[in-house]
C-alpha cells in the first residue's frame, strides 16, 4: 500500500492547482487527464476509489455524499472564497506530507 496520499482533482478545481502540486513530486490525475470532463460526481468518486485517489475539490456535492455514507479515499475540500491557488496548493501538500492514505480514508479535510 502506499505511504502518501495520492490525488485526484476535480473538474472545478484550476489547473494551477495541479500543476503546483506536480512541482512537488505529488502524484495526481485530473477529470481532464482521466477523460472524466462532465462525468457526474459519483463517477468522479468511482474512479477515486478505483485508483486509491484522495478527491480534491471545491464542489460541496462530495461533501454531501460524504454526509449520505459514500465510501471514499478521503476528500479535500477547498474553498476558493477564502484562498488564492497558491495557499490552496501549500495547504493540500501540507495534508500530503502529515496525514497517511489510511489516516485520511472515509474523511474530510476542509481546507
Amino acid at each position: 500500500m502506499a505511504r502518501t496520499i495520492r490525488f485526484h482533482l476535480d473538474e472545478n478545481c484550476d489547473a494551477r492547482i495541479a500543476a503546483g502540486l506536480r512541482l512537488h513530486g505529488i502524484d495526481l490525475t485530473s477529470t481532464v487527464e482521466a477523460g472524466l470532463l462532465r462525468a457526474s460526481d459519483e463517477e468522479q468518486l468511482r474512479f477515486a476509489i478505483s485508483e486509491g485517489r484522495v478527491i480534491v475539490t471545491h464542489d460541496a456535492d462530495f461533501l454531501r455524499m460524504d454526509a449520505a455514507g459514500a465510501i471514499h479515499a478521503g476528500i479535500v475540500y477547498l474553498r476558493p472564497e477564502k484562498r488564492s491557488p497558491g495557499e490552496m496548493i501549500r495547504l493540500v501538500v501540507l495534508v500530503w506530507e502529515l496525514v497517511g492514505p489510511d489516516e485520511i480514508r472515509g474523511h474530510v479535510e476542509y481546507l
